[in-house]
């Protein structure tokens, strides 16, 4: 669909977990551990000819947490990374990371992520549905879980790991005049991304591109 095709369609955040739960599954798709296998979309979404020529592979599965809570206007929340980690530090991100070997399935991995980073309950948490597999330029295969959260939860913040958490509205982010798209240079490459500035709070880069994703999955 075309960026005015897309503009268009106006999100109900009313409707959303009907909508999630219609349009989304929780089959692990096989090209989260199968390179050759189709299905996958990222951050070549907007450059596809440049995938190849900057000379990367994604090849580390990982399972991030969309948290949607279940308000009466539902909000979305981010984290903010400190600035001493390895990966996308002082980014804003979803609760998330690699795959590990004891990890039941990506929601498995998802959700102890969510409790290890930023320490939400499991209990709270109604996982609806994988989204697309999502390709990194810095090599991670994310498959991103969409789920329902219940307001009534209390955080506890990793600080080697999260500086903050913040929610935004979920109307905000499902309307693609707040979906920008920009550019940069990244290793001599002039690339394309998506963006999403909130107030003081900027999310963009893969965050963002997964926030597309969403909205695509969901509403279009």
């Amino acid at each position: 669909m075309s960026e005015q095709r897309a503009k268009l369609q106006r999100p109900m955040p009313e409707d959303f977990f009907e909508r999630a739960r219609a349009r989304l599954v929780l089959d692990v798709p096989p090209a989260l551990t199968d390179p050759q296998a189709k299905g996958a979309r990222g951050d070549l979404d907007l450059n596809p000819a440049m995938w190849e020529q900057a000379g990367v592979s994604a090849t580390r599965p990982a399972a991030v947490l969309i948290p949607v809570i279940d308000r009466d206007e539902p909000t979305v929340l981010f984290t903010l990374r400190t600035q001493d980690l390895t990966s996308h530090a002082g980014q804003v991100a979803f609760p998330g990371g690699k795959i590990d070997p004891g990890d039941e399935s990506p929601v498995a991995a998802a959700l102890r992520e969510a409790k290890e980073e930023i320490g939400l309950a499991p209990m709270l948490i109604e996982s609806i549905g994988y989204l697309d597999l999502y390709l990194t330029f810095s090599g991670f295969r994310i498959l991103p879980t969409v789920a329902r959260v219940k307001p009534e939860f209390a955080l506890t913040l990793n600080p080697r790991e999260v500086t903050e958490t913040f929610e935004v509205p979920l109307e905000f982010l499902m309307t693609p005049d707040n979906q920008q798209r920009r550019s940069r240079e990244w290793k001599g490459i002039q690339r394309e991304y998506y963006a999403i500035p909130f107030g003081d709070r900027y999310i963009w880069g893969i965050t963002a591109g997964i926030v597309r994703n969403l909205y695509d999955r969901v509403y279009v």
